[in-house]
């Protein structure tokens, strides 16, 4: 009956299991998410989903870090067990679990580093958000300044960042948030240089966020003459907060901002004229689509 001296070891493994169960008990608590209290629908701020995908994150990383030292020490406190109940000692057997420690304990740092690497990014796209967010605060004035501004609008299959209505035109306004370059000196390069179809950052280029913005600009203005039967003026808007721009094309249909003084220059900008009953339509239009169409699966491009 040689197979038992292999299972009785599993007895010294009981503690760690139960430590285990604890830890994944524990990760269920961790919930940010909170709901109104009038209507039971899930608040939202600027920048939510990122908020969400930020706290899954820390999330997992709580999990990884509580869990990583368990299953590292598995096979070590499984090997001692084995000595125990073993007649003699197998040097290679004993070999092999330091071994297997090694290696999980290298598979659980890299998950950790990962894990650090996303949430900087999250962290970064965060603060991104919000520093538009608070930018766009100031176009809400009295009811004599009908301005409007939703976050997180879901699309089809991807959320926009923000969608501003003003009296003069729907402005699309998608943010990406990029890490300036250093030089070896600890100059910081943080300029770009936009094309009409690229961004030219120090040391790389970029098409995706302009195709993204346009993609975004591009459904909203068919979703809205779909469901108001008339065309409306969309204008796009990508905000690479704490760059300075430099352009060498302007697009009719997307400009690229830095994010300083946003509102000031939407409001500034004459795409044309909303009547009033449109205008309400359009606030309860998308008032409807933030409310019915939440996917939890729609993640914004960072």
């Amino acid at each position: 009956m040689t197979w038992v001296y292999y299972l009785l070891p599993l007895i010294f493994l009981f503690p760690l299991a139960a430590a285990a169960v604890v830890v994944i008990a524990l990760r269920s608590l961790h919930d940010a998410r909170v709901h109104s209290p009038f209507d039971a629908h899930p608040l939202r701020e600027p920048g939510q989903s990122l908020r969400d995908r930020l706290d899954k994150a820390f999330s997992i990383l709580f999990l990884n870090a509580s869990l990583g030292p368990i299953i590292t020490l598995a096979p070590l406190v499984y090997g001692m067990g084995r000595m125990l109940f073993s007649r003699q000692q197998n040097w290679v057997e004993w070999a092999l679990y330091g071994a297997l420690c090694t290696v999980l304990a290298i598979f659980v740092s890299l998950r950790l580093i990962r894990d650090y690497q996303r949430i900087r990014r999250l962290k970064l796209g965060l603060a991104c958000e919000l520093a538009v967010g608070q930018e766009l605060d100031h176009l809400i004035h009295p009811e004599a300044h009908p301005y409007y501004v939703f976050h997180d609008v879901p699309a089809d299959t991807f959320l926009i960042d923000h969608v501003a209505v003003t009296p003069h035109g729907v402005f699309v306004i998608e943010v990406r948030a990029r890490t300036p370059a250093m030089t070896p000196d600890g100059t910081i390069r943080n300029s770009v240089t936009v094309e009409h179809e690229r961004l030219r950052f120090p040391g790389w280029n970029e098409r995706r966020p302009q195709h993204k913005a346009r993609q975004a600009t591009r459904w909203v203005a068919s979703w809205l003459n779909r469901e108001l039967g008339q065309p409306v003026p969309v204008h796009g808007i990508l905000v690479l907060p704490g760059w300075k721009i430099r352009h060498e094309a302007h697009s009719a249909d997307l400009e690229v901002l830095s994010g300083e003084g946003l509102a000031a220059h939407i409001d500034a900008i004459r795409t044309g004229s909303i009547q009033q009953d449109v205008h309400d339509r359009i606030i309860n239009a998308l008032h409807q689509r933030t409310l019915s169409a939440q996917n939890p699966a729609l993640a914004p491009s960072i």
